[in-house]
């Protein structure tokens, strides 16, 4: 039964065994999250605790025209996620 309860049928099931496990999720608008998984829904909805978020800007230099890419960390204890601004969901490497 267990070995089972292990196995991936459907998309959703990959994101079951991850429960408590860290995840990386990359969001719309150049936002990425690193957290450990403790919810989620059909729809993607999700509650993640220990979450470091990076948000990644690009500005151009008005005198050079360069592109200027900026990176913000911050901590964040719990964050609810909602399922409509998900794009990708990686859970954690299995051996």
């Amino acid at each position: 039964m267990a070995e089972e309860d292990a196995t991936v049928k459907e998309p959703l099931d990959l994101i079951r065994l991850s429960l408590d496990e860290r995840i990386y999720v990359k969001l719309r608008g150049d936002r990425e999250l690193r957290g450990r998984l403790h919810a989620y829904d059909q729809h993607l909805n999700m509650i993640l605790g220990e979450v470091e978020e990076t948000v990644t800007s690009t500005e151009i230099d008005e005198e050079t025209y360069e592109e200027i890419i900026k990176t913000q960390r911050r901590a964040i204890p719990y964050l609810f996620v909602r399922g409509d601004g998900v794009i990708l969901i990686s859970p954690p490497l299995r051996s």
